[in-house]
């Protein structure tokens, strides 16, 4: 396909794009159009077909292709309303992959909409990288508060990690923080959470903060025994909410390495400083 050809296609594409709240969204009309189908009735075959991969795929129909309708403008000059859809960059996608694969501006719609898509998962990945990152740390901040309220209960370094690894054993159905590490593959050297996911750092970080609420209660556990005791109740009952949802923590599959994840990040960083930079120098 030839770049004036591409461009123009671009252009045109991108001319069409509205939004509301944020999120992009294209008339079914204009993409018919855009498609070169002159036929509405065979256009909604195609939007029939994306529909189904839509909902094979596990994703929400409705919230990517919405009925509405719409004022047109008729050759006569009056005004007329058609029935419309609002649809997602996913939805075009979809209807892209179901169209006629002749047609050459189908070609360039597939790549289009396939790579903005793919642009969206990479930046929802971020996000949710950054996410898993900061409960990480967070949950680091809780377990040395939790350390050091646990001193002051009488509870040296080693009945520190004697509490911790009950903890986990309650957490995770009775698998305690090297039986976890076994079964998951992770190195005896490294530390569980760096290796969990999202919703088990949390879970573990807030049972630290009710330990360390109790504990600094005036009437709160003492001495190793009940500290233990006190950290074991609070992540059976993590643990109990966690199953009412459906949720096993020790059946979740092992993340990548947050250390590596944070590398990672800091590395993107860098190139996109640097594509800045490039891009200044330019100007």
């Amino acid at each position: 396909m030839q770049s004036e050809l591409i461009k123009s296609y671009l252009d045109r594409f991108e001319s069409h794009i509205y939004k509301t709240d944020e999120v992009e969204f294209w008339f079914a009309r204009d993409l018919q159009e855009m498609l070169n189908y002159s036929d509405w009735r065979n256009f909604l075959k195609v939007i029939e077909k994306a529909k189904e991969a839509c909902k094979n795929s596990g994703a929400i129909v409705e919230d990517n292709f919405a009925p509405t309708v719409r004022a047109v403008n008729m050759p006569n000059g009056g005004i007329k309303e058609v029935d419309d859809m609002f649809l997602t960059r996913y939805a075009c996608y979809l209807i892209a992959q179901n169209g006629d694969p002749a047609k050459e501006q189908i070609a360039f719609a597939m790549s289009y909409f396939a790579i903005q898509t793919r642009k969206q998962e990479i930046i929802e990945k971020r996000i949710n990288d950054f996410e898993r990152i900061k409960a990480r740390e967070k949950l680091s901040t809780s377990e040395k508060k939790l350390s050091g309220v646990v001193y002051e209960k009488g509870v040296d370094n080693l009945g520190f990690a004697i509490i911790r690894s009950k903890g986990d054993q309650a957490l995770f159905g009775g698998f305690a923080t090297n039986d976890m590490k076994k079964k998951l593959g992770i190195p005896n050297s490294r530390p569980l959470a760096d290796f969990l996911p999202t919703i088990t750092i949390k879970a573990k970080d807030f049972a630290n903060e009710i330990t360390i609420f109790n504990l600094k209660k005036d009437s709160g556990p003492t001495g190793l025994n009940e500290v233990s005791r006190e950290h074991m109740k609070n992540n059976y009952d993590i643990r109990n909410l966690l199953l009412q949802r459906g949720i096993r923590p020790e059946s979740l599959p092992a993340e990548e390495d947050t250390q590596k994840v944070k590398r990672k990040i800091k590395n993107e960083d860098k190139k996109i400083l640097k594509e800045i930079k490039k891009v200044k120098n330019k100007d």
